[in-house]
């Protein structure tokens, strides 16, 4: 049994899926692209879903992203100064390397947990979509 499986928060959350569907991008590029990195599709390309339903409706998700980055930031430094016993320029060089290089995915989940605390998943979103398209 995966933890990815399709119906699964998780699921929607790492492969930047639509919360509703889990099939629609909700993403115009792929995950590390540095061009148009924060352009998201208004709604599902799949099921409809606005992805926007309110002004600054992901307000939120940069608590989420602080918060995570935070303790990430924290457990990383305590790893390679404590445990692996580089120095503290080291390590901090590491992870702002890491960091830089992974800002746009952190945003992009920060997001998606932020939408999927508020959408459940239905997986006939797509068939009722469709037929209210006809």
């Amino acid at each position: 049994m995966s933890i990815l499986k399709k119906e699964s928060k998780r699921y929607s959350i790492f492969h930047l899926k639509c919360p509703r569907c889990h099939e629609g991008e909700m993403f115009e590029t792929g995950s590390w692209s540095f061009v148009r990195s924060f352009d998201m599709h208004k709604r599902c390309p799949k099921c409809d879903l606005n992805y926007f339903p309110e002004p600054g409706y992901y307000y939120g998700s940069m608590f989420i992203s602080y918060i995570w980055t935070g303790w990430f930031c924290l457990l990383f430094i305590a790893f390679f100064h404590w445990y692996l016993g580089c120095s503290q320029t080291v390590a901090f060089s590491l992870l702002s390397t890491f960091l830089i290089v992974n800002f746009v995915y952190i945003f992009r989940i920060s997001r998606l947990m932020w939408i999927n605390l508020h959408i459940k998943y239905d997986p006939k979103a797509i068939e009722k979509y469709n037929t209210k398209a006809l």
